[in-house]
Order: structure tokens, then C-alpha cells, then sequence
């Protein structure tokens, strides 16, 4: 089944012709079900392009999707028009009276700084402590999985000697959970940060149990069932050419950086690269809306009570 967009939102289109199943709003409003509510807290700089990555993976599943998208309230980005901005986003203050079977939470550039000096942090730990009283499911992404498993447990991040950039193999440490269901013992994720999680940190803490780990990059998703959320500190979303974008995009401005491991055949830039994780990305999304849709009551004014 389809996921609900406006037609005008840049992504419709661009999904309608890569095959996925899309709907205006106003043809879903004539369909007796009631669809899964989405949020997407968008803190990436490129909106359009982190709307269309999500959008795409969880508007594959067979479930129709209404998605929601939500800015912080003050946070004013200089990356994409305001127009889109005031016509497809509302503010999180808008919107926290609202409740959301799934959210998902993006992760931000901003990893070199402590999380108490970034602009917006008290409200996004407003957000953070909101999800346990109106959304059944959250999804912390990179920077937005580390915040959040900092704010309900302490656990801190950890700035690395260098970016870990490129495809590195993950392992299947958790091959029963309903969120890995035909997943591969081993597989590739994009990685793409400066700063780690720590497995013995994760560890001191019972309620968090590592899903997925790299012994070259380290965990990678974490499940918090507790605060029915899940952290992954990696990339499954990443289009097949965003390192390539991120890599020339340093390469041009002089910025020191390594060619992305594993990532173009023969680690030759000049060849385009292969995307070898789509399928597994389709799997952990398709998977993690499967579970919202098994439990979150049908009537929507019930979660969180």
C-alpha cells in the first residue's frame, strides 16, 4: 500500500517514477483504514534530499503511510528555500499536542560539538521526553540516535582520529529479532562520522540491547525497548551516490579526507559506486513498520496512555 505525500512535495514525483506507491492526501482520505501517522524530524541541512531517502524506504512497505514533516521551532536552515519550508514543514511546537505511530529523528553535522551547546537542544530533548507520551516508536539516526541514547541513558559520544567514511560489513548479532527478519549474517552500511558509541558504555546499561555491530566501526543499532525506540548510528538510508556527493564535495573544498572505503570498485573514484545495501535497508524499515503496525492501538488518541 502507498504512502501518503502531498503531490506537490518534491519527493512524490521522484518516487512515482522510481515504482513506489504513492497518494495525495485527499485519495487517502477516501480509503476505509486508517493509515500509520510518520513523523520525520528533518535536522539534516539538504531537507529535500533526506525527505525523499526516508520516504523511499518507508514507502515500500505494504501499509499506507501518512508522513508528517517537523522542524525545530527556532532553528532556521540556509540550506533549502523557505518556501518549502512554510509549505511542507510545521514546528515541532505546532505539532507536540499530535500523536504519531512512528518517528523518525535524522541526524545533524553538528558532531563535533557537545550536546548541550547545540541551539536547539533543550527543545529537542523536549521532543526526546514528548515520545514516551505520544508515539509508539521512535527511530534516532546517526547524530539523532546518539542524542537520543545520551538524553535517556548518558551514554556520550566519542570524537574519532579520523572519519570513519565508506562501506564497512556489519554483523547480525540479534538474528530473532522481529527488526532483523531477513537480514544476512553479515552485510555493508554507509558510515559516515567523525565521533563513535562505545559497545562496553552500551553494555553497562541492561535495557539496551545491540542489534547490529562492526568490529571496524563498532554497534550500529541499538534497540531501547524500554523508550520503544530504536539508535543507529549508520547510514541505510544513504542514496547510492551520497558518499560520492560528500567525497567530492571535501575533495573540492580542500578538505583532507580518505577516498570511502569499500565503497567504488577498486577504491577508484573514478568509477561510479555500487550500492550493496539497499535491500537491507528495505528489510530494517519494512521491518520496523511491520512492528508499529502489530502494536500500536487503532485508535490513535490511545497511544501513549
Amino acid at each position: 500500500m502507498p504512502i501518503t505525500l502531498p503531490e506537490s512535495l518534491p519527493a512524490y514525483d521522484v518516487l512515482r517514477n522510481e515504482g513506489v506507491s504513492v497518494m495525495s492526501p485527499e485519495r487517502a482520505a477516501r480509503q476505509d483504514i486508517r493509515p500509520l501517522r510518520i513523523g520525520l524530524l528533518n535536522l539534516m541541512p539538504k531537507k529535500i534530499q533526506t525527505e525523499n531517502q526516508f520516504a523511499r524506504l518507508i514507502g515500500a512497505t505494504p501499509l499506507q503511510i501518512d508522513l508528517h514533516l517537523i522542524r525545530m521551532t527556532e532553528h532556521q536552515t540556509r540550506n533549502t528555500a523557505a518556501e518549502h519550508m512554510e509549505t511542507f514543514y510545521r514546528p515541532f511546537q505546532e505539532v507536540k499536542g499530535e500523536k504519531f505511530d512512528g518517528l523518525i529523528i535524522t541526524g545533524a553535522p553538528i558532531e563535533h560539538l557537545p550536546f548541550s551547546q547545540v541551539t536547539y537542544w533543550d527543545e529537542l530533548c523536549e521532543v526526546f521526553d514528548w515520545t514516551q507520551t505520544h508515539v509508539q516508536s521512535t527511530f534516532g539516526v546517526c547524530w539523532g540516535g546518539m542524542a537520543m541514547i545520551n538524553h535517556f541513558h548518558g551514554v556520550q559520544k566519542h570524537m574519532l582520529p579520523a572519519k570513519a567514511f565508506g562501506c564497512f560489513t556489519h554483523r547480525n548479532l540479534c538474528p530473532t529479532s522481529p527488526f532483523l527478519r531477513g537480514f544476512s549474517d553479515d552485510f555493508v552500511i554507509p558510515v559516515s562520522r567523525w565521533t563513535e558509541m562505545r559497545q562496553d558504555e552500551i553494555d553497562a546499561h541492561p535495557g539496551l540491547t545491540t542489534l547490529l555491530g562492526s568490529d571496524e566501526v563498532g554497534p550500529c543499532l541499538v534497540e531501547d525497548r524500554a523508550h520503544r525506540a530504536l539508535y543507529i548510528f549508520n547510514h541505510f538510508e544513504y542514496d547510492s551516490d551520497t558518499l560520492k556527493q560528500e567525497y567530492d564535495r571535501d575533495v573540492a573544498g580542500g578538505t583532507p579526507i580518505n577516498v570511502p572505503a569499500n565503497y567504488y570498485p577498486d577504491d577508484n573514484p573514478a568509477m561510479p559506486p555500487l550500492n550493496r545495501w539497499r535491500s537491507h535497508a528495505h528489510l530494517l524499515y519494512g521491518n520496523w513498520i511491520n512492528e508499529i503496525y502489530q502494536s500500536t492501538p487503532y485508535e490513535i488518541s490511545q497511544i501513549g496512555t
